[in-house]
């Protein structure tokens, strides 16, 4: 049974810090896409960062919106993957969703969460 779990959830003041993290059970990192989203109401879910954790070189993307002050990583041998988050902003703010699939070419991970099959259930951020 694969679970993802997110957590570092917390509130923000505007220009603050905040590490998430996404742990998986049931499932390895190795090969695969991750994917940070995050879910505003009334809004698409939005894919933040996507990540490559095979071999292929750089293959990190990020959205316009957090590029500079968002950076993913991801330990595979602990199965979890990471988003630091700095500079934020009010309009950071959301639910934060990991999400992964398995993928044995190398290259950008996409953006469409439709490519994805396993989700966590979101940790929130809230900036003021």
């Amino acid at each position: 049974h694969v679970q993802l779990v997110e957590s570092g959830a917390g509130s923000v003041q505007a220009g603050g810090s905040q590490r998430l993290s996404c742990a998986a059970s049931g499932y390895t990192y190795s090969s695969a896409c991750l994917a940070w989203f995050r879910q505003v109401p009334g809004k698409e879910r939005e894919a933040v960062a996507t990540t490559y954790t095979g071999d292929g070189g750089d293959s990190t993307f990020y959205a316009d919106s957090v590029k500079g002050r968002v950076a993913v990583s991801h330990d595979n041998a602990k199965n979890t993957l990471y988003l630091q988050m700095s500079s934020l902003k009010p309009e950071d703010t959301g639910m934060y969703v990991c999400a992964a699939f398995k993928r044995t070419i190398g290259g950008t991970c996409p953006v469409w969460p439709y490519m994805y099959n396993y989700w966590g259930l979101g940790t929130q951020v809230t900036v003021s």
